[in-house]
């Protein structure tokens, strides 16, 4: 049997904190050892749950709450167990992949969005890189960066490295991935593709033309394209071309 996870749940709601303590009932290997309704609520709990040895190995954080947000009270924290937002709003998925969130939970949560959070979560102590207090807003996002996407009411949390192409589509991008379930993915991001670009580590990620973007680690072949630029075959297929400007740098990115 997996090895016992101390939980700490974190909402002013005393309705939506009950009803998290239902849904956790369904998995015995999480323990909820507090729960908080506030962040100076939540401070007092680490504090006396660390004095006591059981210091929790994840926090089920509300966002929105009286005082302190959910990421207010995570900015002030030294170092913070592995977290799983669940709140009423949407909007707030972008910046909770900023601060390494393990899930991001929409209200009401249904028991199989509970599962598969439960399902990510693994025993490991808390240091400064699992914490979203110590994760600069500014770094850059590498391979294993992940990032939640929603696509209507489902929520994707997505690694980065396992997406092949960007695409804009006005001031959202299209990101294009096979899901855990071997299904194509495309669901679309509020966020333009410049300003992406300007987060991705360019030592994994290329930027082909006005409106595409790819993954370099899923480039299958490259061709000379008559215009000077070049031709790139994706793993699943797509063909994307590089500018010449463009191809220019990939030609010195790769040694070509």
């Amino acid at each position: 049997m997996p090895e016992t996870l101390r939980a700490l749940i974190v909402d002013d709601e005393p309705l939506a904190r009950r009803e998290m303590r239902a849904l956790l009932g369904d998995h015995p290997r999480v323990e909820i050892v507090a729960e908080a309704g506030s962040a100076d609520e939540a401070d007092a709990a680490l504090a006396r749950l660390a004095a006591s040895g059981e210091a929790p190995d994840v926090v089920f954080l509300d966002i929105q709450m009286p005082g302190r947000t959910g990421f207010e009270w995570l900015a002030g924290l030294d170092a913070a167990p592995q977290v799983v937002f669940v709140t009423a709003y949407d909007e707030h998925a972008l910046e909770a992949f900023r601060v390494s969130a393990l899930d991001y939970l929409l209200k009401p949560v249904e028991p199989a969005r509970m599962a598969e959070a439960v399902a990510r979560l693994s025993r490991r102590d808390a240091t400064p890189e699992a914490s979203g207090a110590a994760t600069s807003p500014e770094a850059p996002l590498g391979p294993d960066s992940r990032v939640f996407v929603k696509d209507g009411a489902r929520m994707h949390l997505v690694r980065l490295g396992d997406v092949r192409l960007f695409e804009s589509v006005g001031n959202y991008t299209r990101f294009v991935f096979t899901g855990a379930d071997g299904r194509e993915e495309s669901p679309l991001v509020l966020r333009s593709l410049g300003a992406l670009e300007d987060r991705l580590d360019p030592a994994h990620f290329a930027r082909a033309n006005r409106a595409q973007l790819v993954g370099l680690a899923h480039i299958a072949r490259i061709d000379d394209a008559l215009n000077g630029g070049l031709l790139v075959r994706l793993t699943d297929g797509t063909e994307v071309e590089f500018s010449r400007r463009r191809a220019a740098a990939l030609r010195d990115r790769l040694s070509l």
